[in-house]
């Protein structure tokens, strides 16, 4: 037979990339990769979580160079992987067929590193020769591989611990999952198109003019409404901007942020509008222009954050220890005691969010933009 069933470039069901690019057959064939040690990974939301998950592969293709990692995620996730060489494939949770195939498919090795009940339900099913993170016991329950698994475990279980807490994200599923921290970046890599994409948006709107683009991402998870800083802080924010001829303003946002971003675009000559309709990888080749990137702890800083931007990041009841700064990050929060309370609704007048001011924004930018003069 010619076909080699065991590479990891062979889809199953069509030919491989490089028989279509190429017309390679695989008894002539330089591409030739075999399957060795399988990775499954299992994170299934949110977006921006998935997404500075992968910071997770640098450490894994570190320990074990030529394996084979599987990623199963839901169909929202899936942009987060495109021209990611480190996913060899990746499986959805709205397959029809997933219980089959992880069934059917053996395993090396199950990382795991959520506490969620759904997706532990998932790992304890699976075949795997071992498994690191968190299981589903016979009584329903998220249950922790092994002690390493405790500390995050009772961190979302206990609001004084999860406040408590000094440890980055990456830091905590590094040490669930056994693996040394290195601080591995996370993972966004824009392709030829995308970069096309990214550049014609310069040249149109002619960003070379500016010696400081500022991007600021008015928009915030649909669940955390108080990630969102407040409107008329983002006005006066861009209005002292305005007074600099050598800076402009990039906006972003969902469809959610449609009209304010109009509005804010309306008044201010010096604010140029990304659109509230891009997908996921032009949001990404889009914020690829900024020098700088306001946003609230969102899956906006996590790509700014991927894409090696400088950023502010406003936080109010989430935790900016939770955040690894990569050097990148200036993180701004209220002197209130409540703040990383992680609720969805409060009746504090004024709240965190409010207490942030456009100055406390602007003096970080104008540190943000010292440091990008001396780079430069």
């Amino acid at each position: 037979m010619i076909l080699k069933i065991d590479c990891r470039h062979f889809p199953g069901d069509r030919p491989c990339i490089y028989n279509k690019r190429e017309g390679i057959m695989c008894d002539n064939c330089n591409y030739y990769s075999p399957v060795g040690f399988k990775v499954l990974i299992i994170k299934l939301e949110a977006i921006g979580d998935v997404l500075r998950t992968t910071s997770i592969l640098n450490a894994i293709k570190k320990k074990y160079p030529e394996s084979h990692i599987t990623w199963l995620t839901k169909q929202a996730s899936k942009e987060i992987f495109s021209n990611n060489p480190f996913v060899d494939n990746l499986l959805f949770i709205e397959e029809p067929d997933l219980n089959s195939r992880l069934s059917t498919e053996v395993f090396d090795l199950l990382l795991h590193p959520d506490s969620s009940p759904t997706s532990a339900g998932i790992a304890s099913a699976v075949i795997a020769k071992e498994k690191r993170g968190y299981l589903l016991n016979n009584l329903g329950k998220v249950v922790p591989v092994d002690s390493r698994g405790i500390e995050w475990l009772e961190m979302g279980a206990f609001d004084k611990l999860k406040k408590a807490n000094k440890k980055t994200y990456q830091q905590i599923i590094h040490e669930i999952l056994g693996f040394e921290y290195e601080k591995g970046e996370i993972i966004i890599n824009l392709d030829k198109n995308e970069i096309e994409h990214r550049d014609k948006f310069y040249n149109s709107e002619h960003l070379d003019n500016y010696k400081y683009v500022i991007g600021i991402n008015t928009g915030a998870s649909h669940r955390w409404r108080y990630k969102q800083w407040r409107y008329d802080g983002y006005e006066e924010l861009i209005s002292n901007l305005s007074k600099r001829n050598d800076t402009c303003v990039l906006l972003y946002g969902g469809s959610e942020e449609e009209e304010a971003n109009l509005i804010l675009k309306t008044k201010f000559p010096n604010v140029i509008d990304t659109g509230c309709n891009n997908s996921l990888r032009e949001f990404f080749a889009l914020a690829d222009l900024s020098d700088i990137m306001i946003t609230g702890d969102t899956m906006a800083l996590h790509a700014a954050t991927a894409l090696k931007k400088k950023v502010i990041c406003l936080f109010g009841p989430t935790s900016s220890n939770e955040i690894e700064d990569y050097g990148r990050i200036r993180k701004i929060f209220p002197n209130m005691d409540c703040i990383i309370c992680y609720k969805q609704d409060c009746d504090f007048v004024p709240n965190c969010m409010d207490l942030i001011s456009a100055e406390m924004i602007h003096r970080k930018i104008l540190d943000a933009m010292e440091e990008i003069a001396k780079e430069r």
